[in-house]
């Protein structure tokens, strides 16, 4: 009876597990059809939110599927950013996601975060698929990106390991509301940054991440807050050259 509940409650948590990992190989296509629905209020620009579903439903069903038989069959043909991110990010991750459901997880910590650090390097290896790479001993614009995330995912990958080897500790209680609010205020900035200026928008966002704690003191978060704008105002602009809006349009015009 008790090995039976045993086996039970692992099925369940692998179970839990596998299904996370597959919200995980799809968030950042997720991501994008979310980031697409501020196009219909003209809060950004880029694709529509029934582009960016058909593209990925597509790119996922069938145009992965098919660029990797065509890579079988020795054809070169250039796949989409859509098909790529496909191979290269949710492909693995789904795969790890029906691994795991076959798996003795014994320390669930390791074996997730070294799964979501797996996640981390493939999506960098993804976005620098378009990049420059190496011409004979001259390093490109994404020789670098590619060796790090590379090298992450063998040491991600050692991690996970590690916890399907070794006891260690479940996983622990978790709490949305830091990461929340820290999204939140990353959507702010980039959504806040044309309209409202680079002084508005970063300090805005400081003040969204500071809910994340319950913790948080508002006069010394203001006071960072302020300071870390500040340092931002005097690097992009002047000291990188970045020809980003200072203050909100209106004031400007």
């Amino acid at each position: 009876m008790a090995d039976t509940m045993g086996h039970s409650a692992t099925a369940t948590r692998n179970t839990s597990v596998a299904l996370g990992f597959c919200l995980l190989a799809i968030a950042p296509q997720i991501f994008e059809f979310i980031w697409s629905i501020g196009t219909i209020f003209g809060w950004g620009a880029g694709r529509g939110p029934a582009t960016v579903l058909i593209s990925h439903a597509t790119a996922l069903v069938a145009g992965a599927p098919a660029a990797l038989i065509g890579s079988v069959g020795g054809e070169t043909k250039k796949a989409s950013s859509d098909v790529l991110l496909a191979l290269i990010y949710s492909y693995p991750i789904l795969v790890v996601a029906i691994v795991s459901l076959f798996m003795t997880i014994r320390s669930a910590q390791d074996y997730v975060g070294g799964v979501i650090l797996m996640a981390l390097a493939l999506f960098a290896l993804w976005a620098s698929s378009d990049l420059q790479g190496m011409r004979g001993f001259s390093f490109g614009a994404g020789t670098a990106p590619r060796m790090f995330g590379g090298l992450l995912v063998a040491l991600s990958a050692g991690i996970a390991l590690t916890g399907l080897l070794t006891d260690g500790p479940a996983m622990a209680h978790y709490s949305w509301r830091g990461p929340l609010f820290v999204m939140a205020s990353i959507v702010f900035f980039a959504l806040a940054i044309r309209p409202l200026g680079l002084v508005v928008s970063a300090f805005v966002s400081f003040m969204i991440a500071a809910m994340g704690s319950h913790e948080t003191r508002w006069l010394e978060a203001a006071i960072v807050g302020a300071c870390l704008t500040l340092g931002c105002a005097l690097l992009f602009p002047y000291v990188l050259g970045l020809p980003m809006p200072m203050f909100p349009r209106f004031l400007i015009q």
